[in-house]
This record gives structure tokens, sequence and C-alpha cells, in this order.
């Protein structure tokens, strides 16, 4: 598989002003978790990517079976949050409905949340950057 070097160049030229690393694909075990700054029991938390310019990343994290995020209350970002549950499931509390394998979550700035609790586990990958949500239509 020879690839096409003239579109990675032509992609690498129209993606020189973002600062997130350019990274082929690598072992994500190669990443350690981290626990949650929140200090939330059985929470972690794997940047794979991130922009130091805009704060943009791109994360694993993984709930740990029990977990519960009731003391970190509904949780808003100032920024958009793309959500895939890769494995497992979890509820939010605040909607009674309980999201597994395979379910996504597009959050734009704003969008209240959780909390969410795990009986089995879960583990998602997230996207979260920083981009102006547009004005609601009037």
């Amino acid at each position: 598989m020879g690839g096409d070097h003239g579109a990675r160049h032509r992609l690498n030229e129209r993606c020189k002003n973002v600062s997130k690393p350019e990274l082929e694909f690598f072992d994500t075990g190669q990443v350690g978790w981290e626990a949650d700054p929140r200090a939330i029991p059985g929470l972690f938390m794997k940047v794979l990517s991130r922009d130091e310019a805009t704060g943009d990343f791109s994360s694993m994290q993984r709930l740990d079976p029990g977990c519960d995020m009731r003391a970190a209350g509904v949780q808003t970002h100032p920024f958009w949050e793309e959500v895939y549950i890769v494995s497992g499931s979890l509820v939010d509390l605040n909607l009674n409905q309980e999201f597994a394998a395979g379910h996504y979550a597009c959050r734009p700035p704003g969008m209240p949340h959780g909390p969410f609790i795990s009986q089995a586990g879960c583990i998602t990958f997230q996207v979260c950057y920083h981009r102006p949500a547009a004005p609601a239509a009037s």
C-alpha cells in the first residue's frame, strides 16, 4: 500500500496552522490512565492528542464498575464535546436513561448532561473543541 504521497502533502499543507500533533496509528495502551481531576473514585482519562494553543483535545474516559459521578452534578462545558461509547454503558441520572456501546452524543457549549453512573463500567472516546455554538434560531 504505497498511498498517495501528494495527497498527504496537500493534507499537511492544509493543516499546517493546526497545533495538534500529526499522529499515525499507535497503540493507545501506551498512554496511561490518569485519575480525573475532580477526584471522582473510579473515573479515569487518557488524553490521546491535544492542541495546546486552543485547548482542543481527543481522549478516552473510563468509568470503572460502580463509578458514581453524582458529586460532580450536572455538567456543562465552554466547548463542543463529542462522545462515542466504545464499551459498557452508563446512565444519565438526569434523563433516567441508559446509553450503551455504539451510542454517540454531540454537545454544543453549555449543553447540560449527567450526572452519570456506570454499574458495569464504560469506556468512551471523546473529542472536545472550542468553537462558538451557532446562535439559536429566532
